[in-house]
């Protein structure tokens, strides 16, 4: 809480230089001296909401945006879905609203059968190449292609040759679901 307090002044001063105004025309707007004001953004002065209160509304900003709120760690540790001899690596976290994955996908002769459900992917191959049943179309798509489609058209995907595909692949919540999840035993 010190270090996010250590920086109130530092973005008092911000907010005060994104309006255009001086140090001079803030304090006498909200009726401080200017000392008072320049020691509040040095750090020289103690915050207090007596201070920050009337400088905020003239500002238009929010006292927490003056707090920084901590960075949380952003890698991705998830681990990896092994499925249908397919490697998935998930490279968002949980309950991210876009579901995004690294696929390797094992060559074969016999893609696997058509599936249709709700949603929509979006998909970057990064390597190999990657077969693409969607609908009455069979298209083999290589390094450095991608396809948008919406899953309600019968699809599926394969790896083509002797190589795996790999392929960077975006859902929404329903896709992410039907390509990551086993099936219930039922």
């Amino acid at each position: 809480m010190v270090d996010e307090l250590a920086q109130v002044g530092a973005r008092l001063r911000a907010a005060r230089n994104d309006r255009g105004w001086t140090l001079d025309e803030l304090a006498e707007r909200a009726g401080m001296s200017p000392s008072t004001l320049s020691r509040l953004e040095s750090g020289k002065r103690q915050a207090s909401l007596e201070l920050l209160v009337p400088l905020t509304r003239l500002l238009g900003i929010r006292l927490d945006d003056l707090v920084a709120a901590e960075t949380p760690d952003p890698r991705v540790r998830r681990p990896p879905i092994r499925r249908e001899g397919m490697l998935i690596l998930p490279l968002a976290p949980e309950g991210s609203p876009i579901s995004t994955y690294k696929v390797s996908f094992p060559p074969t002769n016999d893609p696997p059968a058509l599936r249709v459900h709700d949603g929509y992917e979006w998909l970057y191959v990064l390597s190999g190449r990657l077969r693409l049943l969607l609908g009455e179309q069979d298209l083999v798509l290589t390094r450095g292609e991608a396809a948008e489609f919406d899953t309600r058209t019968p699809h599926s995907l394969s790896a083509v040759g002797s190589r795996p595909a790999q392929v960077l692949s975006i859902f929404n919540d329903a896709g992410m679901r039907m390509h990551t999840h086993t099936a219930e035993p039922g």
